[in-house]
């Protein structure tokens, strides 16, 4: 009922708790049973007797044990021979408790004018034991002669009247009182008010007069003693046990011809019947029972007898065999019960090692469950109290009734449509009433059994939660999920979130192949290490196709990625869209993902690896879509390159730097960043350093200052370094780099040209070609990396003097060459000039100032006289920078740094995708970052 209630997580921990009460129940019934078995019907079968009256406790308590443990055996037999059985003895049962509830009734009215002779001796106010005296008087009278009684002997050193006695029994009288006066006396008056004892006090009789001697109490002296400390709670612990039989019909349900009448009937009258029986005999016994003999626990006072036995009517034995087979009953019932309880669970599957207790015999009877259930109970045996068992099974119970209340009031309060109670009387304020009363109870009967089955039934949640099986019954706990989610998201629409609240809400776009595996998992390990499993992560992936036809796909992916993220441990969702175009499919991951305020701000992407390849030039094509609509959406965009060579999340990093190149304010994104990765176990024992980027005419000793106090107020341990970028020449390789860049753009261009356009582009180029004299060789090459602070994010609307690294300007013409004369002239360029040859001829010459030996180089190379001068001092940028990151960051484990905007003019892409690759050369793991144009780091906490 709960597990459908309010899901399986609840349901298998409530139950087992509930199926731990029942069984712990079993034992106290049994011990009740012994109990009485050897104290009223068989005293001598006790086979450890007590030499001394402090050893009865311990010779009790083992003769519990053994015969406990008898009885147990012999009632688990007849469970397994068959429940049929059990039944039959229940109506034997049931009628033995009839007669003596009644025969109690019976006694009552007789003692308003008969009452029975039931005496007890009271040493001035102090109640004695009937254990080591028959007489109650100091001494008799017999013929002319005072004779000591037995009672003098135990205060007084001698029988003689002379003797030195107790000072208390020689100041204080002995009275005889009945201990059962009878309903017709004022004994109501007395008893209706509290009367706690500690542990070890005298019982004593109010209203009598006591003369106190001042002496220590002597504890061998026959006075009846409290042998535990009472209060409140502690009794409501103890007598609560008695009300748990509520439930009984619940567990049986399945018996039942018609459960949903029977169930709700039947444990209505139960409760009526059981509240008024219990109520009226508290209030009887009030009125009918000394004080005194109702704390005598043990029956010392009245030499053992059974009080209640005493007064009922006609005979005491109604009352004894009564309590006897409803003991037996009740424990039979609780074996009965407590199998069947267990092997539901099982059947549910919801806890994967008591599978194997939801098998039994042919007939379904559970005989593993019944197995497991009876040594259980053997522990409640061996502990052999009843005042130990009883608050441990309390606690079990309430927590069980607990979650019913609460099962019924969040169906109702989440007006769930398939909640139709069929009690017309029902409103969920009596659930919640009955919800607080039990957890109330709970704290009151015992605090620390509280917190026990509480712990107990929460690592059964956290173990059914992390390895129980998925089970969807349409429960509570989903609704109020989908209403708390309903709520927050409404409270989310509120506005943005401040920036101290702002994290990366990622949107991470992975490829997968053709048999739906993701192509780079080590973006979701970057994603995990990121986020370390908070906020919102959306992993996305498109597929190329029509949703008809690929629907069978799109499911496979998703199971990938799930099973993916699940081994990452990245919590978070999963979307597969089915595009006619990879370019469309990832506009609209990045318009729709998310719902209301819970929306990515931040798109995590890798690098378009050997995109130089690619044929249909596609790839790179969407990559630069990718990065102006992140822009226009204001998003942030990370661009992890090299991504194969991130860690995973198993990897740790003993040492290392995590190197940021802040060349221009993103917001802060950049310094963000390595904080979060930072608290990942994988880079925790990394360094953070920031570099950042100074001209010749900047104080560079200033910029390091304000920057160091801006990292002291955002609290960011860093080390900040500010390197200078010296004006200089533009080298031979950076003409020969944006040579081979301006070719490979004529070389896509030509492929898309007619016959009759490619003949004029020929004849162009070698008309430029002819007429190209000299060139003009730019001297003051400065960094086209900046931008603005209020520009950051909108590459649409810069001037043109603020454009950044890769920004194309309105240049002339480029020229272009069939692709079989570019490929040669590709090849010549490459084997002419490179990298290295260019290193050890400035080596060589090391004045820069040789305006003959590079003019007479120039002269050799007609085609650098065409280039696009933008394009020049662009690269030049962008190899310089490089140059100066490798030699700074070459040992670091991670690099960070400013991802510049995209041109305007599409025509630049192909170089856009060069420059970048330029910049990043030489670097193991790259992220570029480029931020969405609002803070993300603050000061403030």
């Amino acid at each position: 009922m709960i597990s459908r209630s309010l899901g399986p997580e609840f349901g298998g921990a409530v139950g087992l708790c509930f199926y731990l009460g029942t069984t712990f129940a079993g034992a106290m019934y049994i011990l009740g049973t012994i109990e009485i078995l050897l104290t009223y019907l068989f005293p001598g079968m006790a086979i450890f007797k007590a030499e001394e009256a402090k050893d009865e406790p311990a010779a009790l308590l083992n003769n519990m044990r053994v015969y406990g443990t008898c009885v147990l055996t012999c009632m688990a037999i007849v469970v397994f021979v068959g429940v049929k059985y059990v039944n039959k003895f229940a109506l034997v049962f049931l009628g033995c408790v009839i007669l003596s509830i009644l025969a109690i009734y019976a006694g009552v009215i007789k003692s308003a004018f008969d009452p029975p002779d039931f005496p007890i001796c009271i040493l001035g106010n102090r109640t004695l034991s009937r254990k080591g005296f028959d007489i109650c008087a100091k001494f008799i009278e017999v013929g002319n002669e005072t004779v000591t009684t037995k009672l003098w002997a135990l205060f007084c050193s001698s029988p003689f009247l002379n003797a030195t006695c107790d000072l208390y029994f020689s100041q204080n009288n002995v009275t005889e009182v009945q201990g059962i006066p009878g309903v017709a006396s004022p004994l109501i008056q007395e008893n209706v008010w509290s009367n706690y004892l500690q542990k070890g006090v005298m019982v004593e009789k109010s209203g009598l007069v006591s003369v106190p001697s001042g002496d220590p109490v002597n504890l061998d002296q026959p006075y009846v003693f409290s042998d535990m400390a009472t209060y409140f709670t502690l009794l409501v612990g103890i007598y609560f046990p008695s009300v748990t039989g509520i439930m009984a019909g619940s567990n049986r349900s399945g018996d039942l011809r018609d459960a949903q009448k029977s169930i709700p009937v039947g444990t209505i009258m139960a409760i009526a019947t059981t509240s008024f029986v219990y109520i009226s005999s508290v209030i009887l016994f009030g009125a009918c029972i000394e004080g005194v003999v109702l704390r005598d626990k043990f029956g010392e006072a009245v030499n053992g007898n059974l009080v209640v036995g005493t007064l009922a009517w006609p005979s005491p034995w109604v009352i004894v065999f009564g309590s006897f087979f409803s003991t037996c009953g009740a424990g039979l019932q609780s074996l009965t019960g407590a199998p069947r309880l267990l092997q539901a669970i099982s059947r549910d599957g919801i806890v994967p090692f008591l599978r194997v207790f939801g098998h039994g015999k042919a007939n379904g009877e559970p005989t593993w469950a019944l197995l497991l259930t009876a040594c259980i109970c053997e522990i409640g045996i061996l502990i052999a109290s009843l005042d130990e068992v009883a608050p441990i099974l309390s606690m079990f119970f309430l927590m069980c009734y607990l979650f019913v209340n609460l099962a019924c009031a969040v169906q109702t309060l989440l007006r769930t449509p398939n909640w139709r109670p069929r009690f017309k009387y029902y409103h969920w304020t009596l659930s919640f009433l009955g919800m607080s009363l039990c957890l109330s109870l709970m704290f009151i009967c015992s605090w620390y059994y509280a917190l026990v089955a509480m712990l107990v039934a929460g690592l059964i949640y956290k173990y059914i939660e992390y390895r129980g099986a998925e089970k969807e019954w349409g429960d509570g706990i989903r609704g109020l999920s989908l209403s708390a989610a309903r709520y927050a998201l409404l409270r989310l629409e509120e506005g943005p979130p401040h920036t101290k609240n702002w994290r990366p809400q990622c949107l991470v776009l992975v490829r997968v192949d053709q048999d739906q595996n993701v192509v780079h998992p080590q973006l979701l390990s970057l994603t995990t290490q990121l986020k370390a499993g908070k906020g919102l992560t959306i992993v996305g992936s498109v597929l190329e196709g029509t949703y008809l036809e690929n629907h069978p796909q799109s499911q496979r992916a998703e199971e990938s990625l799930r099973r993916l993220m699940e081994a990452e441990k990245v919590k978070g969702f999963c979307q597969v869209v089915i595009s006619s175009n990879i370019r469309d499919g990832i506009s609209h991951l990045i318009q729709s993902s998310g719902l209301g305020g819970l929306q990515h701000n931040t798109v995590l992407v890798g690098w378009p690896r050997n995109w130089r390849q690619k044929e249909d030039h596609q790839t790179w094509r969407n990559f630069i879509e990718l990065v102006r609509e992140t822009t226009a959406a204001h998003l942030a965009l990370i661009v992890a390159k090299n991504v194969a060579m991130f860690p995973g999340n198993q990897e740790r990093f003993t040492e290392g730097n995590i190197d940021v190149w802040w060349v221009v304010h993103d917001g802060g994104m950049l310094m963000l960043l390595p904080f979060l990765l930072r608290h990942h176990k994988v880079w925790k024992r990394c360094t953070m350093r920031i570099f950042t980027v100074a001209q010749m005419d900047d104080n560079s000793i200033q910029m390091k200052k304000d920057l160091t106090t801006f990292l002291y107020h955002l609290r960011i341990n860093a080390e900040i370094e500010v390197v200078e970028m010296h004006d200089s020449d533009i080298s031979a390789y950076t003409y020969e780099k944006t040579l081979v860049m301006e070719q490979r753009s004529q070389i896509l261009k030509q492929m898309h040209l007619t016959k009759t356009e490619r003949e004029r582009e020929i004849q162009s180029i070698t008309d430029e070609s002819r007429g190209s004299i000299r060139r003009k060789n730019p001297t003051n090459s400065r960094l086209h990396l900046s931008v603005p602070e209020e520009q950051v994010g909108d590459c649409e609307e810069k001037p043109e003097e603020e454009v950044k690294l890769i920004h194309e300007e309105n240049a002339t013409s480029t020229p272009q060459s069939p692709p079989e004369e570019a490929d040669t002239i590709q090849d010549r360029v490459h084997l002419t000039w490179t990298k290295d040859k260019f290193t050890a001829d400035k080596n060589k010459s090391k004045s820069p100032s040789t305006p003959e030996g590079i003019k007479d180089f120039f002269n050799m190379k007609p085609e650098w006289e065409n280039l696009n001068q933008s394009n020049v001092r662009r690269m030049h940028t962008a190899v310089k920078l490089n140059e100066v990151i490798v030699k700074k960051s070459h040992d670091a484990k991670l690099v960070l740094l400013n991802m510049p905007g995209p041109p305007r003019n599409r025509k630049g892409d192909e170089n856009y995708m060069e420059f970048l690759e330029v910049l990043t050369e030489h670097l193991d793991r790259v992220m570029l970052v480029r931020g969405g144009g609002r803070e993300v780091i603050t000061i403030y906490s």
